[in-house]
């Protein structure tokens, strides 16, 4: 891969990293350009995750002012979605210019899945309700170019992968599917469930080989990094995973439209 479309820095309330650190582990990679995607979920429990917009996006300039014609920087942000902020994220993505908007399910009906002791069901109750959510979300609201890691709530179950399956919940995943590619929304491959250890990216290789069958082609490839050293973490297999679902070609996206790179 040539590029990385998804990464946190110190921006984010989960991270510490610097723009530059990431940037310099990105020119050790080879890879020719990156997409920085911070933070910003609105209404989140704590207050955590708010972004400093003005001050990231300045920055993010000069970083791809100091890299020039040796890396270029393209500016993101991965939103949190709940149904009802539907008209405060389109607001928010219409008035600044980010190349790249990822939207991503943090929250379970206000409740975030990585505090999993937060639910009292079992995990298959928490995956599906995370599943019945997401609809939710890709039907309220609109304006993101990718849906971010569709199954990354397996990560923080009791069980993790052992209670999840595709076609436990392919009635719901498969309308979450055809919503995307109905609507031209990307499907992000997230390779952060191999680094979390669960064995595949999110989405799981069985979701991604059903999207392909049902027509979507517009696929996103990130990291989810945030740390230097998990840049481009398991790019290759994440490769030989699409070409194996039938993808020859992944997105990157350039003032909100994709660019398609060869596989």
């Amino acid at each position: 891969m040539i590029s990385d479309c998804h990464m946190h820095t110190r921006f984010s309330s989960d991270s510490d990293a610097l723009l530059e650190e990431m940037a310099e582990q990105a020119l050790k990679l080879g890879m020719k350009r990156i997409c920085v995607t911070d933070h910003y979920d609105m209404e989140y429990p704590g207050g955590e995750f708010s972004l400093d917009t003005a001050s990231y996006l300045k920055e993010l300039e000069a970083l791809g002012e100091r890299y020039a014609g040796r890396l270029e920087i393209r500016r993101g942000v991965e939103l949190g979605l709940q149904p009802h902020l539907g008209q405060s994220i389109r607001a928010y993505i219409r008035t600044h210019p980010f190349d790249y908007v990822i939207g991503s399910v943090h929250l379970v009906r206000g409740l975030d899945p990585y505090d999993r002791d937060q639910y009292p069901g079992s995990d298959r109750e928490l995956y599906r309700e995370y599943f019945a959510c997401t609809l939710e979300n890709i039907r309220s609201v609109t304006g993101f170019q990718a849906l971010g890691h569709l199954d990354y709530v397996v990560r923080y179950g009791h069980g993790r992968e052992k209670e999840y399956s595709y076609r436990a919940y392919a009635d719901v995943i498969d309308e979450i599917l055809r919503e995307l590619i109905c609507r031209g929304i990307a499907l992000e491959v997230n390779s952060g469930g191999l680094k979390y250890g669960l064995g595949f990216p999110n989405p799981h290789p069985d979701v991604l080989k059903r999207y392909r069958e049902l027509g979507g082609e517009l696929v996103t490839v990130g990291s989810d990094a945030h740390r230097p050293e998990h840049v481009g973490y398991g790019f290759s297999q994440v490769r030989e995973i699409l070409l194996d679902c039938g993808f020859q070609y992944f997105a990157e996206f350039s003032r909100r439209k994709p660019v398609f790179t060869r596989l």
